[in-house]
C-alpha cells in the first residue's frame, strides 16, 4: 500500500477535541466548538498559571524548492516528548490557502506526524485568516469612502499605504487601478493586493497579548499620508473599534491534536520572508500555559523566521527559546552543494559536504544568542548511509548535537532521539542574548543582520531608503526592531546564491513602518507580497468524493 499524507490522516482515530482538553487541563468552559475535532480556546476561562513552560524553537537551515520537513519534524518531536511521558504542547502556525493551493502544499506536517483534522486545518479551518481578510478589505473600503465622502483628513490618494488581501496566490492583482466609472464609484486611484498573511493585522494578531491590546496595535497602523506627507492612522479614520469586533474570535487560539494525540495549539500565520514568521503570541503562552513544553516553530531558515522569533517575538513575549532545533536534509545540502533538484535522489558524496556550509552558518547563528542548538537530520528513503555518515561525522567534529530522525515513517517513535538530545539542552542554564538594540540606529540593526546571521560584507541603502530613515528619526520611529523581509532561498538577497556564500551585501530597497505590528519592514531583492501560481498548481489535483472527503490535498 502506498502511504499519503492524507491516507494517513484519514485512517487515524481522533479523539473528540473535549478528550484532548480535559488531558490538557483546560475546562469545559474555555471551549468554543467547531465541530468534534476543534475549538477555540478563551483565555479568560483557564486556570491561573503557576508556571510557564520552556519553550524549543524549531528553524531550519536555508529551505529549498525539495522540502526539508520542518513542520513534520516539530509534530513528530512533539509525540517524541509525550512517549517520554512529557507534559507536551505543540504550536503551530495556520496555513495559508495560497500556497496550499499553490506549490508548498499544506502546513500541518506529514506521514505519521501530522495535525488533524488536517483537511479542515489546511483549508478553512475556524475562518481566522478569512476574518483577517474581512478586517483588511473593511479598512480599505473605509479609507476609499472617506476619500470619496470629502476627504477630511486631507489623504493623498497617491500616497495611500493600505493595500487589499486575498488568500489565495493571483498574480494578476499585484497592482490594480480602482474607482473607475465616474464619480459615483469613487475617487480613481493605484491600488493592489497582497497575500491575506502579509497583511500587518496578521502580524498585529499574532503579537498581540489581549482584544484591548490589539484594539490599540490596531489603532496604530499607518494607513497613508495627507497631502502635506503627514502619516495618517487607523486612529485617525476612528474605525479600530469595527476592527477590533470582525478579529474579536480570531484571536481565540485553536485547539486540534496529533495522529497520536498530542494537543496542538495552531493560530497565526505571517509570512517569514514578509513579516515575522510565527505563530501568535497568545497562542504560545497558552501552551506555556498549560505544559512543561513548547514545541513551536518559525518559518523558514534561521536567517529569517528564528532571527526575528528572538529579536521580534521574544522581544514582545519577554521569553526566549529555551532549546532551539535546525532541520537539515541530505537532499537539501545536496542542492546547496550545488546538485539540480531533478538529481537530488542521486548518491552524491562531494555535494553532501559542501553543502554543508549552509547548517555550518545556521549552527553558527543560534550560537550567537547563546543557545546550543540540536540538528534534526530528517530522513528521507532516498539517502544512502554514505551520505548519512558524512553529516554525521562533521557534526562530531564541530560538537554539533545531531540526532538522525524519521518521524515521517514513524511518528514519535522516529524523534525519540532528538528529544532526549533536547530534553539535555532544556536542562542547561542559557545566557541568551540578542544582537542588537532597540536603540540601535536603524543602519547598525541592518548591518548587525547582514553581518552577524546572514555571514554577508554589509549593507547598501537606496535613496528611497535613506529618505524613510529620515522619516523614521523625525516621527520617532527609528527604535523599533528590524523585521527583514528577503528570499528565503539564500542567505543573500539573491535567490540563486545558495550555500554559504560570502562578501555579498544587502541593498534594502525600501522600509516600510508597520507601527501597530510593532516592527520596520526592510524590503531586498525581489519579494512579491502576492506569489503567483506555479504552471501546475497543487489546486489542479485536488478534488473532493462523492461522500464529501478532500482527495488531493497534501
Amino acid at each position: 500500500m502506498t502511504f499519503t499524507d492524507l491516507s494517513i490522516a484519514t485512517s487515524a482515530t481522533i479523539l473528540p477535541i473535549q478528550d484532548i482538553a480535559d488531558k490538557t487541563g483546560i475546562p469545559r468552559n474555555a471551549l468554543e466548538l467547531y465541530g468534534n475535532y476543534k475549538a477555540k480556546i478563551d483565555v479568560a476561562f483557564l486556570p491561573p498559571a503557576t508556571k510557564l513552560g520552556k519553550v524549543v524553537l524549531v528553524t531550519a537551515i536555508s529551505p529549498t524548492p525539495a522540502g526539508e520537513g520542518k513542520s513534520t519534524v516539530t509534530v513528530g518531536l512533539a509525540d517524541a516528548f509525550k512517549q517520554l511521558n512529557e507534559s507536551v504542547i505543540v504550536a503551530l502556525r495556520e496555513p495559508s490557502l495560497g500556497p496550499v493551493m499553490g506549490v508548498k502544499g499544506g502546513a500541518t506536517g506529514g506521514g505519521f506526524a501530522q495535525v488533524l483534522p488536517m483537511e479542515d486545518i489546511n483549508l478553512h479551518f475556524t475562518g481566522d485568516i478569512h476574518a483577517i481578510t474581512t478586517a483588511n478589505n473593511a479598512l480599505s473600503a473605509l479609507i476609499d469612502n472617506h476619500i470619496h465622502q470629502g476627504n477630511v483628513l486631507n489623504l493623498d490618494p497617491r500616497r495611500i499605504a493600505w493595500r487589499r488581501v486575498l488568500d489565495i496566490n493571483d498574480r494578476a492583482l499585484r497592482q490594480i487601478t480602482i474607482g473607475l466609472g465616474g464619480p459615483m464609484h469613487g475617487v480613481p486611484r493605484q491600488d493592489g493586493f497582497d497575500i491575506t498573511v502579509a497583511s500587518e493585522i496578521m502580524a498585529v494578531l499574532c503579537l498581540a497579548t489581549s482584544l484591548e491590546d490589539l484594539k490599540e496595535r490596531l489603532a496604530q497602523m499607518v494607513i497613508a499620508y495627507t497631502y502635506d506627507r503627514e502619516p495618517v492612522t487607523v486612529r485617525h479614520l476612528a474605525v479600530e473599534g469595527v476592527l477590533t469586533l470582525l478579529l474579536k474570535d480570531a484571536l481565540k487560539p485553536n485547539l486540534v491534536q496529533t495522529i497520536e494525540g498530542t494537543p496542538a495549539i495552531i493560530h497565526g500565520g505571517p509570512f517569514a520572508n514578509i513579516a515575522h514568521g510565527c505563530n501568535s503570541l497568545i497562542a504560545t503562552n497558552t501552551a506555556r500555559r498549560l505544559a512543561d513544553i513548547v514545541v513551536t516553530e518559525a518559518g523558514f531558515g534561521a536567517d529569517l523566521g528564528a532571527e526575528k522569533f528572538m529579536h521580534i517575538k521574544s522581544r514582545k513575549g519577554n521569553f526566549h527559546p529555551d532549546a532551539v532545533v535546525i532541520v537539515a536534509t541530505v537532499r537539501a545540502l545536496k542542492m546547496h552543494g550545488g546538485v539540480e533538484k531533478s538529481l537530488l535522489t542521486q548518491p552524491n558524496l562531494n555535494a553532501v559536504t559542501l553543502g554543508i556550509a549552509n547548517l555550518e552558518k545556521h549552527v553558527d547563528t543560534i550560537r550567537q544568542f547563546g543557545i546550543e542548538p540540536v540538528v534534526a537530520l530528517n530522513h528521507f528513503i532516498t539517502d544512502t548511509a554514505e551520505e548519512l555518515e558524512v553529516i554525521m561525522n562533521w557534526a562530531k567534529a564541530h560538537n554539533v548535537n545531531i540526532a538522525l530522525t524519521q518521524v515521517w515513517e514513524q511518528g514519535g517513535n522516529g524523534g525519540l532521539e532528538l528529544a532526549k538530545l533536547v530534553k539535555h539542552e532544556l536542562a542547561k542554564p542559557k545566557n541568551f542574548t540578542m544582537l542588537y538594540d532597540e536603540t540601535d540606529s536603524v543602519e547598525e540593526k541592518l548591518r548587525i543582520i547582514v553581518t552577524q546571521v546572514y555571514g554577508g560584507a554589509g549593507i547598501q541603502l537606496s535613496d528611497t531608503a535613506k529618505k524613510k530613515i529620515v522619516e523614521l528619526k523625525k516621527y520617532g520611529w527609528d527604535e523599533l526592531p528590524i523585521c527583514m523581509a528577503k528570499t528565503q532561498y539564500s542567505l543573500s538577497d539573491q535567490p540563486t546564491l545558495l550555500g554559504r556564500p560570502e562578501g555579498f551585501t544587502i541593498t534594502i530597497r525600501d522600509i516600510i513602518p508597520k507601527l501597530g505590528a510593532g516592527f520596520l519592514v526592510c524590503l531586498t531583492g525581489d519579494i512579491m507580497t502576492m506569489p503567483g501560481l506555479p504552471k501546475q498548481p497543487a489546486a489542479m489535483n485536488m478534488d473532493v468524493d462523492a461522500d464529501g472527503n478532500a482527495v488531493g490535498l497534501f
